[in-house]
Formats: C-alpha cells, sequence, structure tokens
C-alpha cells in the first residue's frame, strides 16, 4: 500500500465528490472549509494513515473550545467519515479509524416566535421607519407571516404562482414539493400597495422582454430580491433602529406555525401547510404552544402565586 498524505486524499476527494458522486459546488466548497481544519494539527504533509482517533477527537475538541456550534462540528464530523471511508474504499487505509468519531448530540431547542403585539410591531414598522422600500417591505413581512413560508419559498415566489386575488399561491418547496399557501387580507392589501409602486419604479420588469424579472419581489435596483437580502431587511427593521427584538425571516414562520396551533388547529393540517415531510418537524410547534399556555396561565390565573 503507497504512502498518501492526507492533502492528497482530500484534493483526491474532493473531485470525486463533485465529478462522480455529482455534488453541487456550493456543497463541495463546504467540504473543502470543513477540511481546512487539519491545516493545523496533524497536518495535510501527514500519511493518512497515520492519523488516528485520538487526533481526530483532538481536533473535534478544539472546535468545540473555541466556540463552534453542534451543527458545524456534525458537518466536519460527516466529512470526516465521508473522507476516510473514501480512502477505505481505495485501500489507502487499511481501517477506518472515523467509524469511532461519533456526532455530537444536538441540544433541543425550541423554535424562536412572535407574540400578536411583536408581529404587529414589525410588520407596522416599514410604514414607520421608512428605511428601505416600505410598502414591499410591510408586504414580504405580511406575507412571511401570513403563509409560513421559508425564505427560499418566498424569495422565488413568482406573479404567475397566484390564484386571482392573491388570496393563494403555489410554492415548490424541499424536495421539489409543490404545495398551497395562503394569504389574509391584510397581507394581499399591502402586496397590491407594493405591486402599483412596483409598476411605477420598474415598469418593465413586468412586460415580457430584456428587462422582465419573474420573481414577485425585487430590490432597490430592480432585480430579483434574494433570500439573503429578505434576511438583511428583516434584521434591519427588527434591530437596534427598528424595534430592537432581532428577528429572521424564520420567525415568522415559526409564528405562523404557533399561531395556528394555538387556535386549535389539527398538527397534521399544520404539517401540510408548512410542507414538513415528517409530523416530527411539526411537532415542536406543539412544546411551544404548551409553553405559551403556561405562561398565560401563570400570568391570569389568580392562585399562581403572583403578588399584587
Amino acid at each position: 500500500m503507497d504512502a498518501r498524505s492526507l492533502g492528497d486524499c482530500i484534493d483526491e476527494y474532493l473531485l470525486y465528490l463533485e465529478h462522480v458522486k455529482g455534488r453541487s459546488s456550493h456543497t463541495v466548497k463546504g467540504y473543502a472549509e470543513d477540511f481546512k481544519h487539519f491545516d493545523g494539527e496533524p497536518g495535510r504533509d501527514v500519511d493518512i494513515a497515520s492519523v488516528d482517533l485520538g487526533q481526530l477527537r483532538s481536533l473535534v475538541g478544539g472546535m468545540s473550545s473555541r466556540g463552534y456550534s453542534v451543527a458545524s462540528i456534525n458537518r466536519f464530523i460527516a466529512a470526516v467519515r465521508g473522507l476516510f471511508a473514501y480512502c477505505r474504499k481505495n485501500q489507502y487505509i487499511q481501517e477506518n479509524v472515523a467509524l469511532e468519531l461519533k456526532a455530537l448530540k444536538k441540544p433541543k431547542v425550541l423554535p424562536r416566535f412572535m407574540t400578536q403585539a411583536e408581529v404587529d410591531a414589525l410588520c407596522s414598522e416599514p410604514d414607520r421607519k421608512k428605511l428601505l422600500w416600505p410598502a414591499r417591505d410591510k408586504a414580504l413581512f405580511e406575507m412571511l407571516y401570513s403563509s409560513g413560508c421559508r425564505v427560499s419559498e418566498i424569495a422565488s415566489l413568482r406573479l404567475s404562482d397566484f390564484t386571482e386575488g392573491y388570496a393563494s399561491a403555489v410554492v415548490m418547496g424541499k424536495g421539489s414539493k409543490e404545495r398551497y399557501v395562503f394569504f389574509e387580507q391584510d397581507a394581499r392589501g399591502a402586496l397590491e400597495q407594493y405591486l402599483e409602486e412596483r409598476k411605477k419604479r420598474f415598469p418593465a420588469s413586468l412586460r415580457e422582454g430584456a428587462s422582465f424579472v419573474a420573481e414577485l419581489f425585487l430590490n432597490q435596483r430592480g432585480t430579483a430580491l434574494s433570500a439573503a437580502g429578505i434576511e438583511l431587511i428583516v434584521r434591519e427593521y427588527s434591530g437596534v433602529w427598528g424595534t430592537n427584538k432581532p428577528m429572521t425571516p424564520h420567525s415568522f414562520r415559526h409564528t405562523f406555525a404557533t399561531a395556528m396551533l394555538l387556535n386549535g388547529a389539527d398538527v397534521r393540517e399544520v404539517q401540510a401547510m408548512l410542507g414538513h415531510s415528517s409530523i416530527n418537524a411539526t411537532q415542536r410547534y406543539t412544546h411551544v404552544s404548551a409553553e405559551r399556555l403556561r405562561e398565560v396561565y401563570d400570568q391570569a390565573f389568580p392562585h399562581s402565586g403572583k403578588q399584587d
């Protein structure tokens, strides 16, 4: 068995992922970033057959002490396990020590959601502060809350996806699964106001041709607003210059799910509205709802221990 350096094996494995397994450039870049943790100890010049379990565990421990999240550490562990499995398959190593490298247990974190007062405040913030494009931003917030859409689903939403009157739309969720989402009156009203302004600002974007933009939401330049752009907008209005209660686009989704369950919707119905493939993902919100109900009980019940 010829000696192969860790660095050479990493380079070969990345090529294998891209050209044989057909992984996207984004995924391959992520693996390459994970493998940068080898740049210190044991180093890329060592024979990969000499890398032992203790060294791998030391890398994981170092990431933990430097404050890396459990998700980031587990991604690194998965990348290492994939690399060593590839090397064992190609007989670059006799023993796959990475098999004993176990993923860390993820802490249970309940989804962050907003109260109704917080939702109302954030949705009215564009009209009050006029920081970016108020009509667009208000429509964006109202539609995120009303539909429970993921940020990627809102970013890719097109006018052609809507039913008449903007009461509902078809979105493409994870796994290329289509589903209907719905928009209540406030969301529809905000959307219509935004579309009037969009027509005036960028009339060519609504006509077929070189300047046509299929996506619903535009940035200040008249091109499609990205998911990252939406996240920035939410941070801007919920940050210190806005409501000063930092939120993300996903906070609207959490709030939608929690509100539906608190108001009597069946968990299976909410699962369908959110586009969850597993009921387990939706059931997280039943725990949120239970905690919220407990808070209401503690605040309202006269014998809860509160002093006047």
